[in-house]
Formats: C-alpha cells, sequence, structure tokens
C-alpha cells in the first residue's frame, strides 16, 4: 500500500519525534490496529494505526488519498497506548 506525505511535515516530525514520516511504511507491511480518530473535526476523516516498526509501537495519523496512505503523523506509543494495545492483544 502507497503512502505520500509532505516534505515540510516530514520535517516537522523528524524534529518532534525523531522519525521520518518514510518510516510508515514499515507499519503498514506488517498486520497493524487502526481506528478512525473522532477525537476533533479535521474536515477529512482521519485514521490511527497501531504497528510494530522494529519491534516497537508506533501510533500514525493519517488520511486517505485515493488509494494512498498520507501520513499525517508518525511516533513512539505512550505508556497508556501500549498497555491498551497488549489488552487487545491478549483478547
Amino acid at each position: 500500500m502507497a503512502i505520500e506525505f509532505d516534505s515540510a511535515k516530514d520535517a516537522r516530525n523528524r524534529e518532534k519525534h525523531g522519525i521520518s514520516l518514510a518510516r510508515a511504511a514499515e507499519l503498514f507491511e506488517q498486520p497493524f490496529k487502526e481506528t478512525e480518530d473522532l477525537r476533533a473535526e479535521y474536515g477529512e476523516r482521519r485514521f490511527i494505526a497501531y504497528g510494530l516498526i522494529e519491534e516497537r509501537l508506533f501510533v500514525c495519523a493519517y488520511v486517505w488519498r485515493e488509494s494512498r496512505r498520507r501520513i499525517v503523523s508518525l511516533r513512539k506509543a505512550n505508556r497508556r497506548e501500549i498497555d491498551a494495545y497488549r489488552q487487545t492483544e491478549q483478547g
């Protein structure tokens, strides 16, 4: 599945979170969990994906652009997100 992102947003994400948005492709190459982001009105449907990159849980926000995911942000999951993810893994 193809991804795309804005180069200026990628630079900001690298500065803030220490990871390039390009690495989101790795998250989508293996099983991941996702949910629609309903926390705010973004003017478009936004999704949050949770998945592993190098055995570490990451959180990726994205929107669909035709058949591509346009990456909004990518960061390491926090403790609360890790705990919630583990709960879903255990059933």
